[in-house]
């Protein structure tokens, strides 16, 4: 509780806020776990994701650039496993209305290219390989809390996106179509420059 008191007090004073011609970097940094325990066999699920940006901020309240994502996930499934890689690069906008000198709301609209590699073992041997290439978009609103000159956190609760994926071994094509407001919880990091 003191923890937070302490930020919260930071967080209230007077701060810079981010200008025309400065640098945005940020992003986020994500893991999970999910083990399932069933009578036939158990599934345990393991993903990390690492996702930079950088931008440029060419007016008051817009700033673009470049994203780019990697994540990799391993699934245990009784004597089968599974591995994913996905990587995803493309170009960002965002709009940011700054509350006061502390908080500002924004809204991302990605969008870009993705690929992604699958291969799933069974008793330690090879069973299939998949490679598959595609698109994504999508719009994330978010919570600037500048900590200071420039320095913040960022939190979202979701936000709504598409993605295809063309598989190249198989004639799979793959789109998904999501809102996940309240679904999820992201925190993450910028500085302007």
């Amino acid at each position: 509780m003191k923890k937070m008191l302490l930020i919260l007090a930071l967080a209230m004073v007077s701060f810079a806020n981010a200008q025309k011609g400065t640098i945005l970097v940020g992003g986020n940094i994500g893991y999970t776990s999910e083990k399932i325990d069933r009578d036939i066999a158990s599934a345990k699920n393991n993903v990390f994701e690492f996702s930079p940006k950088v931008g440029y901020q060419f007016h008051n309240n817009w700033t673009a650039g470049v994203e780019f994502s990697v994540e990799s996930s391993k699934t245990n499934l009784g004597e089968g496993e599974g591995k994913s890689n996905t990587f995803k690069t493309g170009a960002f906008v965002r709009y940011t209305m700054p509350l006061n000198e502390t908080f500002s709301v924004f809204a991302d609209l990605g969008a870009g290219f993705q690929n992604q590699k699958n291969k799933n073992y069974e008793n330690g041997s090879l069973v299939s390989d998949n490679k598959a290439d595609g698109f994504y978009t999508g719009i994330t609103p978010a919570l600037f809390i500048n900590m200071k000159k420039g320095f913040g956190l960022n939190f979202s609760i979701g936000g709504l996106g598409y993605e295809t994926l063309s598989y190249d071994n198989d004639d799979v094509d793959y789109s998904k179509f999501f809102v996940n407001f309240g679904k999820t919880v992201n925190i993450g990091i910028s500085k302007n420059f």
